[in-house]
């Protein structure tokens, strides 16, 4: 791996969808970065500190939210003249995105009072009454014809399909939630799932004609769902519970197929690979070196330590921790969940187990290995062209998992840089790693599917 020098940043850091830029907040400036050259190629100034940015789908445009004002500019990388800035007044701005026709951009007023369509081609705008969330609750076809939007009236959920062309209003259906979380359309478009608060369990799978296809509910009177996610190839839909449990549907009847449970012990016969983080001291002999004895002294109590796995045999204890019963939000439960591009892998995170990444065989429905870190994991993102995982846990290492093996990577640029985000461009050649106040990226190798690696790789 390459990695370039760090640059600084005081926000939101993203690829665009070519992966041809990177687009980086620092203070009040948007700064875009070729991606091979790393040289800026555009410099805006917004008119005040940019709180979140998103590319349009073409790579074209670029929105900034600028939600301390409240108040959103959106950029031209081919016209840089081009500008436009978006108010809404009293109503202010929680949240904007953009449309997958990248001529669109919809803003969310603070208190869910409207949902706002906004035109990049005249000046026309669609009003959509109380929206049920700020940033959630607003789901695309992957075609880009239709929006699926969540709204609330008279204590009641419902879902309204617009059109992405004429923006109007295709059909509004109630829902059977008592508070709607979130919700997604199926990678193929024919579904829709939604799932309720985490204080009641229930997973709704809902035709786009409003009929419901099926009512998933695996206990009562405990809290809920905490994370799901559709497989890419869209015949897989992952539900992470707070009872430590990830269960797989599939597409076909919406039927359980897989129920993972995540034990602080592991025993035989799992014959998952366990990869454990160790501390290795490097020992470095300077008995034949002439140095002075101020250096002899300084360098001898520094510990030179490098990081790598170890298989570790079964069975295993796994640091776990119980959450307080008298605290809201208790950190157990699936709250990390994520597929690999070819849905033959998932990796997960149960909360009350902050440094443990499991990754479940979806194939085979067993589990294929575990990551045993030092510290909590921040992030865990599959490379979008081949089966590798990166994950970063706030150290100063990268730590990578391919079926072949698994190995840590120190990161170069600067001595404290620790990584607390990650992310990749769309074709897998870059990563971008986070630091609190600078970031960098990695240029990465292309791995052939039946590449094998060790930890001493």
């Amino acid at each position: 791996m390459e990695f370039t020098e760090a640059y600084k940043q005081t926000g939101p850091c993203c690829f665009s969808p070519n992966a041809r830029y990177i687009a980086v907040a620092v203070d009040y400036r948007l700064v875009i970065r070729d991606t091979l050259s790393f040289k800026v190629v555009q410099l805006f100034s917004c008119l005040d500190k940019i709180s979140y940015i998103e590319w349009a789908l073409d790579s074209e445009y670029i929105l900034c939210g600028l939600y301390k004002r409240p108040m959103i500019q959106a950029w031209s990388l081919a016209q840089p003249e081009w500008t436009c800035k978006i108010d809404e007044g009293p109503a202010g701005i929680a949240y904007a995105r953009w449309s997958p026709d990248s001529r669109h951009i919809l803003t969310t007023s603070d208190f869910q009072l409207r949902l706002t369509v906004w035109s990049l081609l005249n000046t026309a705008c669609v009003h959509v009454q109380w929206p049920k969330h700020p940033s959630k609750g607003v789901s695309f076809t992957k075609d880009g014809q239709f929006a699926a939007i969540c709204t609330r009236r008279d204590c009641k959920d419902y879902i309204n399909l617009l059109s992405c062309h004429t923006w109007e209003i295709m059909g509004v259906f109630a829902v059977d939630t008592l508070d709607l979380a979130d919700i997604e359309w199926s990678p193929d478009d024919s579904a829709i799932v939604i799932w309720d608060s985490p204080l009641e369990y229930k997973v709704l799978i809902y035709s786009p004609d409003g009929r419901c296809l099926y009512k998933y509910q695996a206990y009562e009177s405990a809290l809920g769902v905490k994370s799901v996610s559709w497989s890419p190839c869209g015949q897989f839909l992952a539900v992470g519970s707070y009872d430590q449990m990830l269960r797989v549907l599939n597409h076909l009847t919406w039927k359980t197929f897989a129920e993972f449970m995540h034990l602080s012990t592991v025993r035989a016969p799992c014959c998952a690979a366990v990869f454990k983080e160790v501390d290795e001291p490097l020992l470095l002999d300077m008995s034949e070196l002439s140095l002075s004895d101020d250096f002899a002294e300084g360098n001898n109590d520094e510990g030179h330590i490098r990081v790598r796995y170890e298989v570790t045999e079964m069975p295993i204890n796994l640091p776990f921790q119980k959450p307080p019963v008298d605290k809201p939000n208790p950190k157990q439960g699936i709250g990390l969940m994520s597929w690999s591009n070819n849905s033959q892998y998932i990796c997960t995170r149960n909360d009350s187990m902050p440094s443990i990444l499991w990754i479940w065989d979806i194939r085979h429905l067993e589990l294929a290995a575990i990551l045993v870190q030092k510290d909590p994991i921040r992030a865990a993102v599959w490379d979008p062209t081949c089966t590798r995982l990166v994950v970063c846990t706030g150290s100063s290492h990268l730590y990578m998992w391919t079926p072949g093996g698994a190995y840590c990577v120190s990161i170069p640029p600067q001595p404290q840089f620790s990584i607390v985000d990650l992310k990749w461009n769309s074709d897998g050649s870059c990563l971008l790693l986070k630091d609190k106040e600078l970031f960098c990226c990695a240029a990465v190798a292309v791995l052939p599917e039946s590449s094998e690696y060790s930890s001493d790789d």
